[in-house]
């Protein structure tokens, strides 16, 4: 099953990237946080969150947007991060990406929101 095309939803608000050290605390969030993501490996614990919850002592890289590939998608589909990064790659726009058990969620930094939007609708995605 192929990824494209694909509909994705700009998310409101600002995102940052946190690093934590490995044996941080997992940060509690509001139940009213549409969107955060905790990940733990032996190195680090990463956080990516909206911008008004960064956890303390964090290093932090802000002022990413989100854009969300709408789902749920199955597991058998094949390409989905490759058909966005890669267009994205060719016009230099950094990316940073989560994926969850339903979809994916590809970051750009604000300032570029809009290029990337342009550039992921002339490869053939629906951006709402």
């Amino acid at each position: 099953m192929s990824a494209s095309p694909l509909t994705l939803a700009i998310l409101p608000g600002r995102f940052a990237v946190c690093r934590l050290e490995p044996d941080a605390p997992i940060t509690e969030f509001s139940s009213e946080t549409r969107f955060f993501s905790v990940t733990r490996t032996d190195e680090e614990l990463s956080v990516v969150c909206p911008e008004n919850q960064i956890p303390a002592n964090a290093k932090r890289e802000m002022g990413w947007r989100c854009l969300k590939v709408q789902g749920p998608l199955h597991f058998s589909c094949t390409g989905v991060l490759a058909s966005l990064s890669g267009p994205l790659a060719d016009a230099a726009i950094s990316i940073f990406s989560a994926s969850t058990y339903d979809t994916d969620y590809l970051f750009v930094k604000e300032e570029t929101l809009e290029k990337a939007a342009a550039v992921l609708s002339q490869h053939g995605h629906v951006i709402q």
